[in-house]
């Protein structure tokens, strides 16, 4: 059975539908294959490629994070100066500041596990309701992410 057709049995499990009613989507969610189904979308993937998608994910949103959480992972000392501060600059730069918010890190492998930790990879993977949902098939784990 090709990767794609047990792709397709995962989004029809959680869709709750026919693997012949699961269509494909011409986009992804940070490499996640997307599929739809009765008027709902999922992200799936293995657990590797999961992880792979949630750090791509945080790493483009650093600029997002918490200013007390990008504090506690920096290279500097906290003040309510430098939090404020931060905070200014992520509301005015958004997007543009997360070279910046990057450059702050201490180590940045800690900060996504730390972040992956607190809130788990739903929180970044799934825009309608930040679960992640575990199917089995054939031995093998996938997870799926809501879109819609």
């Amino acid at each position: 059975m090709t990767s794609e057709n047990i792709l397709k049995q995962v989004a029809a499990k959680v869709s709750g539908c026919d693997v012949e009613d699961v269509n494909e989507e011409r986009y992804d969610c940070y490499g996640l294959k997307v599929f739809s189904a009765n008027g709902k979308e999922y992200a799936i993937g293995n657990d590797e490629e999961a992880d792979e998608a949630v750090i791509e994910n945080i790493n483009n949103s650093l600029w997002a994070f918490n200013a007390n959480f990008i504090i506690d992972h920096s290279k500097v000392k906290y003040s309510s100066e430098l939090e404020k501060s931060l905070r200014e600059m992520q509301s005015k730069l958004c997007e543009s500041a997360n070279d910046l918010v990057e450059a702050l890190i201490k180590d940045l492998d800690k900060f996504v596990e730390d972040a992956i930790s607190a809130d788990g990879r739903g929180r970044f993977l799934s825009s309608y309701d930040s679960e992640e949902l575990e199917i089995e098939i054939d031995g093998e784990m996938f997870f799926a992410y809501r879109q819609n």
